[in-house]
């Protein structure tokens, strides 16, 4: 009888012992932090934590990329007419991207491997007389042009689900925040104020998410502390690309491809700079006031509506006329604008087929103008700025939507100044 027992305690213990084994092994398969998109794309389960900073099973689900009407999609003749065909490197690339549409084939649709991506120099000189004339960052974006999928660094796959019931799962609004890993400050004051998470007004749900990219490697290493702040505050989406004004664009890219995947449902998505201050009730309020037929093809912000490419080589906006003939498509200015999420998918289509232009903003306006969508110009979004003489003015700020830019120290005073009781406009 001792041994029945003895042998059934070890048998017991194996047990006990291979679930362990098991559970521990796939807890380190799911929480990894490091994963190529396509990865990705096929087994969401990167790290995503609550406010507690727990961690939180992700759902599995499929999502192929890209969605199906890229391959159905068609591009506005507006876009046609407002970009010249001449000899220009990023002309001919849009005009052979279009013809490939055409016959069902689409350039840009499949993502090559990210350490494969970047184009060798002998092409970009035979294609641009002057390529090595090029300022360095402006080489590095144009031999990068082709990069789309790069490694995921930090996702949070459950922001949008806030509930068993689907009804808790309707997000509103959702603010896109473009940031820098070292922008904590700015990030925490957009979290106290604007960006705050939650329950606004008549029951709409607000969620926020900052997109990142990678510090350069001379920069002191914050990955330890950007997986903290993931884990605390669960709204840090980073990717490993290096971190710049000529990426800006990629990291437009990702964003659409994030909420296309993971926040389907968002009724609006706010895209924006983490130095700009939203006067969230006052864009909620604009919101709920539109119409349907506009709600679902909103995309307004203060509209440039005539724009060229700028030719000092000084100039950080800065354009070679070889890389690019032509004038701009109107757009709204990108420290802050709206779009509707009824949007996204055909955006995302259209980002497939378009070649990336090293400017973000201009290059939203771009594919806007391929389906056939135009800005919508709001006198109450100021990327801009105030004139300075009423920047102190709380009755003003009150009454606008945004404001660019101010300091994470500015945005805390400025969202406690409209919401003081004692304010009389």
């Amino acid at each position: 009888m001792r041994h029945i027992q003895t042998l059934s305690a070890l048998v017991l213990f194996v047990t006990m012992f291979l679930i362990f084994f098991y559970s521990t092994l796939h807890l380190e398969t799911a929480y990894s932090l490091r994963t190529g998109p396509e990865e990705l794309l096929k087994e969401p389960s990167l790290q995503v934590h609550d406010g507690d900073g727990k961690a939180q099973p992700s759902q599995q689900e499929r999502f192929t990329t890209p969605p199906p009407a890229v391959l159905n999609m068609s591009v506005s003749d507006g876009l046609r007419q407002a970009i010249p065909q001449n000899g220009a490197y990023w002309n001919r690339l849009l005009y052979s991207a279009l013809r490939n549409l055409v016959k069902g084939d689409n350039l840009f649709g499949r993502d090559s491997d990210w350490s494969l991506c970047r184009q060798n120099q002998e092409h970009l000189q035979t294609n641009m007389h002057d390529f090595t004339a090029y300022p360095v960052l402006f080489q590095d974006f144009v031999q990068g042009m082709n990069c789309r999928s790069p490694p995921v660094l930090l996702n949070q796959p459950n922001k949008c689900i806030s509930g068993q019931e689907k009804e808790d799962n309707q997000t509103f609004l959702l603010f896109t925040i473009k940031s820098t890993p070292g922008n904590f400050v700015q990030r925490q004051a957009v979290r106290e104020t604007w960006g705050r998470e939650g329950v606004h007004l008549s029951g709409l749900r607000v969620h926020t998410v900052f997109l990142l990219g990678s510090s350069p490697p001379e920069d002191p290493d914050l990955s330890s502390l950007l997986s903290f702040e993931a884990r605390h505050f669960g709204d840090l989406l980073q990717w490993d690309f290096h971190e710049s004004l000529l990426n800006l664009t990629l990291k437009m890219n990702m964003f659409l491809q994030w909420t296309v995947k993971y926040c389907p449902a968002a009724s609006f998505v706010f895209s924006g700079d983490d130095d700009v201050f939203v006067n969230t009730p006052t864009l909620l309020r604009y919101l709920q006031s539109l119409e349907l037929p506009k709600a679902s093809q909103l995309y307004a912000g203060q509209v440039i509506s005539k724009a060229s490419p700028l030719r000092d080589p000084k100039n950080k906006y800065y354009i070679p006329p070889s890389f690019y003939d032509g004038p701009y498509p109107a757009y709204a200015g990108g420290g802050g604008f709206i779009i509707s999420g009824a949007l996204l998918p055909r955006l995302y289509s259209a980002s497939r087929v378009i070649p990336f232009f090293p400017i973000d903003d201009v290059y939203a306006g771009m594919c806007f103008k391929a389906l056939g969508v135009f800005p919508e110009a709001n006198a109450d979004f100021q990327t801009f700025d105030i004139n300075e003489q009423d920047r102190d003015n709380l009755c003003i700020n009150k009454k606008l939507i945004l404001i660019h830019r101010r300091s994470a120290r500015q945005i805390k005073k400025l969202w406690k100044g409209i919401h003081n009781p004692l304010l009389t406009c």
